[in-house]
């Protein structure tokens, strides 16, 4: 059995259709269909079933879905230990997706820096998906907001950063007060599906507060360009070093904040527990500020 073909296999039902798997893997369309093609002819099964222009797995997809995924987290540990000696293997971290770029660089930069050898598959996604993907196995360790749910037993969470909620506009409104704004501008909303954006719409009832929403949107940059470019306010959590290059003002909150935290989850049961018990080591030494 070729593995490629699992691979294949296993990015269509990820993605949901041949194109998106063909893009995600540099293939045609074509060739991801032969493939997945000779993968059921070597089982004598079907696997994946056309709805539309969406493709889904048929009950025996779902049914080896998960040990196709094994098997190909497993050979990427091989390839990685035995083209660059590392004995860990491949170290897989999820990531939610504003961290991408704020969190995530300047903690690989440290992790390279001690260990040059390491090899890290990184997968982005959100934060719930991800916890449940370290529990699995499926991920190692994941940056992720702090979970709203009990942590599974085989898990070990720790928060690294802590973030108040802020009420951002253009820098023309930088004069005015927080509630002013929420009060008399636009309301650009942040997605009341995930856990910032449930922290804000707390804060907006707990004090009484009816802005007067133009749009909701999950996402804290798109927000920040949003607010750029004039269009409204917004009460999210303070990621000001995401928007140093925008027109943008932050303006604080009267007293004492909601926070959202960020951390690290780690399955402290896989072969890479050491690895994450160290990555969490050195993300702590960058973002925990030490107590005076």
């Amino acid at each position: 059995m070729d593995t490629k073909y699992m691979q294949s296999f296993v990015a269509v039902v990820e993605a949901g259709s041949f194109a998106e798997a063909a893009r995600r893997l540099d293939l045609t369309s074509a060739a991801i269909a032969a493939r997945i093609k000779a993968l059921e002819n070597d089982l004598g099964v079907t696997l994946v079933q056309r709805s539309g222009r969406s493709v889904k797995p048929t009950e025996s997809g779902i049914r080896i879905l998960e040990g196709a995924k094994a098997v190909m987290r497993d050979i990427r540990d091989l390839r990685a230990m035995a083209t660059g000696g590392d004995q860990l293997g491949e170290f897989r971290i999820g990531c939610f997706i504003s961290a991408l770029t704020s969190v995530l660089p300047p903690l690989l930069k440290r992790v390279y820096a001690l260990y040059p050898g390491t090899s890290i598959f990184v997968t982005p996604g959100a934060s719930v998906d991800l916890c449940s993907k370290v529990a699995s196995g499926e991920l190692d360790a994941a940056i992720v907001v702090e979970p709203q749910f009990a942590v599974p037993k085989n898990c070990d969470w720790q928060p690294l950063m802590e973030e108040p909620l802020v009420v951002i506009a253009h820098s023309s409104l930088k004069d005015q007060s927080a509630h002013h704004l929420l009060e008399t501008q636009p309301f650009i909303r942040y997605d009341r599906n995930i856990h910032g954006g449930q922290l804000a719409e707390r804060y907006l009832r707990d004090h009484q507060l009816h802005p007067k929403q133009r749009l909701e949107i999950n996402g804290i940059q798109p927000i920040a360009a949003l607010v750029h470019e004039g269009l409204g306010v917004s009460l999210i959590p303070d990621w000001s070093a995401m928007w140093q290059s925008l027109s943008i003002a932050r303006i604080p909150l009267p007293g004492r904040a909601p926070v959202r935290r960020n951390g690290l989850i780690w399955n402290r049961q896989g072969h890479h527990a050491k690895m994450a018990s160290l990555i969490h080591h050195e993300a702590k030494d960058i973002f925990v500020a030490p107590a005076e």
